[in-house]
């Protein structure tokens, strides 16, 4: 019997009878998806036994149009973008099997949400210098300490969390990754109003909270090492999705431009064929990252696809408001609210340029990111950095 991995006729196949033996018109929506991921057709790339086939990343697609087609259940990627894209590919590649078999399952299915608890107000880009400390106390770890910019802490079951574990080593050695209970004393979510009006970020204080070394991923001391496998996913995840053409902001300029001829100008016209073209050759080589991911894990190549997708959201939402004129300049509600996804395409245009901003913020600074490019990607000079060798507890705080 063949133990080659599957190839794209053969998951359909495998689809069509899963299909078959689940109709996904009259089984409850979680049943389905729970059993799609025991069929190992929830990311065939991943092993047997964890959600996959061990089928090249590239055919993903095939798969999810299969699905897409007989209007089957999704588990909401828009609400849960930080345990699929981050929390996943992390626990895939530093955790246990018992690990994984507690964690990937509910996650992909939609059950259990996760956020991320990473920066702090005294470190934001700089994550190394990070100062909540993790105790050990014999099988058991004791939190302290405070994150901040945490999307859907609010809706959250679990989170990733990297903590100082060590202070009397250098920063990037002293760390230690974990999963984090949301639900468990000492874990208190607060809200952070944006700009929007909104409170889709949160902050999240840790008062003396309990986390079994069970829930410990990687070594004591390695959690720079997992946390970087963390940030890469997510830098994939922001910039390099797979999208259709003209989707996403670009789409929806391009929409109204065909609409309202009333609004074009010379100007905007050269305006919109500049982003146009740049947004297109951002999707393509997306296109091409994603195929490079299929030989392994993602690399610094991410951040240029995250650093060209908020340059590019935030052009773009500009140019819709110069488009509209004086009534881009109407904000349609500043209600206070604790939204569980970001929807850029069905929101209004003040919105979408006020929340825009934070592209440039959120999943890596613009700065940081071109660091990393120009470092790694590029093989510049490094930046001189005279705290490399010195402990954690020496540095100025």
């Amino acid at each position: 019997m063949s133990t080659a991995p599957p190839d794209a006729d053969d998951l359909r196949a495998r689809v069509d009878e899963f299909l078959a033996a689940h109709d996904p018109g009259t089984m409850e929506p979680l049943e389905f998806l729970r059993a799609r991921y025991d069929a190992g057709l929830a990311w065939v790339h991943y092993p047997v036994g964890h959600g996959g086939l061990g089928a090249p990343r590239a055919l993903q697609p095939v798969v999810d149009a299969r699905f897409a087609e007989a209007k089957a259940p999704r588990n909401q990627p828009e609400r849960n973008g930080i345990g699929l894209g981050m929390a996943a590919p992390t626990i895939l590649a530093f955790g246990t099997e018992e690990q994984k078999r507690t964690f990937l399952r509910p996650l992909w299915t939609g059950e259990e949400v996760w956020c991320q608890l990473f920066s702090e107000p005294g470190a934001g880009s700089d994550l190394a210098a990070l100062g909540t400390r993790a105790v050990r106390d014999g099988d058991r770890w004791i939190v302290n300490g405070q994150k901040v910019w945490t999307s859907m802490a609010h809706e959250a079951r679990w989170a990733i969390l990297v903590t100082r574990t060590d202070p009397d080593v250098p920063k990037h050695r002293g760390m230690t990754y974990f999963v984090c209970d949301m639900t468990a004393p000492g874990v208190e979510v607060r809200p952070l109003r944006q700009i929007t009006g909104e409170a889709e970020f949160n902050e999240v204080f840790l008062t003396d909270v309990v986390i079994p070394d069970e829930h410990r991923l990687g070594e004591v001391g390695q959690g720079w090492q997992v946390s970087t496998t963390t940030l890469m996913n997510e830098r994939v995840a922001i910039g390099g999705a797979a999208t259709p053409r003209e989707s996403g902001m670009i789409g929806v300029v391009a929409k109204l431009w065909r609409e309202r001829p009333e609004l074009r100008t010379a100007g905007l016209h050269d305006a919109l064929l500049r982003a146009w073209v740049e947004t297109e050759a951002a999707r393509l080589t997306g296109e091409r990252l994603r195929q490079q991911l299929t030989a392994g894990q993602p690399g610094p190549e991410g951040s240029a696809a995250k650093l060209a997708f908020a340059k590019l959201n935030q052009e773009v939402s500009g140019l819709e408001l110069e488009l509209l004129g004086e009534d881009g300049l109407r904000y349609d509600d500043w209600t206070m609210r604790r939204p569980n996804e970001v929807d850029f395409t069905r929101r209004s245009p003040g919105y979408r340029y006020l929340r825009a901003k934070g592209n440039s913020i959120e999943g890596g600074t613009s700065e940081i990111l071109r660091n990393i490019i120009a470092e790694r990607v590029l093989g510049l000079p490094g930046e001189i950095r005279v705290d490399k060798d010195v402990a954690w507890k020496d540095l100025p705080k």
